[in-house]
């Protein structure tokens, strides 16, 4: 499942045309480093198309994943302001959504109801990757879950409630900042 749909299923329209108007559409090169680990980071990033590798130099280099379209990536360091705790390198060329982590503190600060649905939406969002890193790590029944294989009846209601609406947002989001 795409982690955006996470997010913008948690959204109202209003609040992802915003996010849309905000961000700005960046062209990335094979081989560029989006985030660099212990580096702090200046925008949240969504991945509109392309493949981003990854990786960790405590673990000397090793890939961790590969995020493609839908993906987001420095939403960790935006929660708690700390340095990213491993480098995203663009494995092809790739086009993401930048927004700057300065205006989207101030929305945050000035519109509570948007607020609430970003980190709630945020939380979900965490709370996923922290499931299928605590099942690769052979946690639980030892089965590592593949994320396009969750059944219905594990996501949250929430989510699937607005999984339709999330994923229409993100092909709105993707053809606007594909005709710029």
């Amino acid at each position: 499942m795409k982690k955006v749909l996470f997010i913008l299923g948690q959204l109202g329209d209003r609040d992802v045309d915003w996010i849309t108007n905000a961000g700005h559409k960046e062209q990335v090169s094979a081989g560029t480093v989006l985030i660099r680990q212990g580096q702090p980071v200046d925008y949240l990033y969504i991945v509109l198309d392309g493949l981003l590798s990854v990786t960790d130099s405590r673990l000397e280099d090793r890939e961790l994943a590969q995020l493609g379209a839908g993906e987001m990536v420095g939403e960790m360091s935006f929660i708690d302001a700390a340095p990213p705790g491993a480098t995203v390198t663009a494995l092809q060329d790739s086009t993401v959504l930048a927004i700057p982590r300065v205006q989207l503190s101030h929305k945050l600060a000035q519109d509570p109801r948007f607020a609430a649905h970003f980190y709630r939406a945020i939380a979900t969002f965490l709370s996923d990757r922290l499931r299928a890193t605590v099942g690769q790590l052979g946690y639980g029944d030892g089965a590592a879950p593949d994320e396009e294989a969750i059944a219905v009846d594990e996501l949250d209601d929430n989510v699937l409630d607005n999984i339709h609406l999330a994923g229409d947002r993100f092909e709105r989001m993707l053809q606007q900042f594909m005709r710029r």
